[in-house]
């Protein structure tokens, strides 16, 4: 890819985020950095494969997901564009925790975990962008156990709809709903529940 036009992308998702990441910080990042085209359905990597590298999307959706012992396919996380993933490494674990796998043909910035943060504890701003990020992971896990908690499914799917409303028309239903706690056939009454109510979702 040209460099030219991937720091222009990078630093449009950056600034699209409110981040203002200089575009001196990531060429840094592009210089060690290696780019690839994920097909859809293609599985990225698997739970227990070594969590020494991380990416960012630039293109697409990638979900992250479990296999439970019954065999069942629960969706723990999406990212698009912007978003970390497989990013197991980048919080301390030595393996994956998760499988990543693209819902749409999606394209990764992939990147050595060492690297990336050794950028970013190198670089006061990353690092406060960082900090900042890892408050956001810990939101984001609060708001999901209090979601499966005290929410009902159709209040789940509201808030994923107010938080997620892109997504919600690019991702398959059946991963919304295991997203959810829910089986597609609940969540196709919620929807319809919806409809017929004119909810605005």
């Amino acid at each position: 890819m040209d460099k030219t036009y991937l720091i222009k992308q990078l630093k449009e998702l950056s600034d699209g985020f409110g981040l203002g990441i200089s575009a001196e910080a990531i060429e840094k990042a592009i210089s060690f950095s290696r780019f690839k085209v994920y097909s859809k359905s293609e599985v990225i990597a698997r739970t227990g494969d070594k969590a020494i590298t991380a990416g960012i999307v630039l293109t697409g959706v990638i979900r992250s997901f479990y296999v439970d012992k019954d065999g069942n396919d629960i969706t723990q996380y999406f990212a698009s564009e912007g978003s970390w993933c497989i990013d197991s490494g980048m919080v301390g674990f030595d393996e994956m925790q998760t499988n990543w796998e693209a819902l749409e043909d999606t394209t990764v910035m992939l990147f050595d975990v060492k690297d990336m943060k050794e950028l970013i504890f190198g670089d006061e701003q990353l690092k406060n962008l960082w900090i900042a990020s890892l408050e956001g992971g810990m939101r984001y896990k609060i708001y999901r156990e209090n979601g499966f908690l005290v929410e009902t499914a159709t209040e789940r799917y509201v808030e994923f709809r107010k938080r997620y409303p892109k997504l919600a028309e690019r991702v398959p239903l059946r991963y919304i709903a295991t997203y959810l706690g829910i089986t597609p056939e609940s969540l196709s009454r919620i929807r319809s529940s919806m409809k017929e109510d004119n909810a605005d979702v």
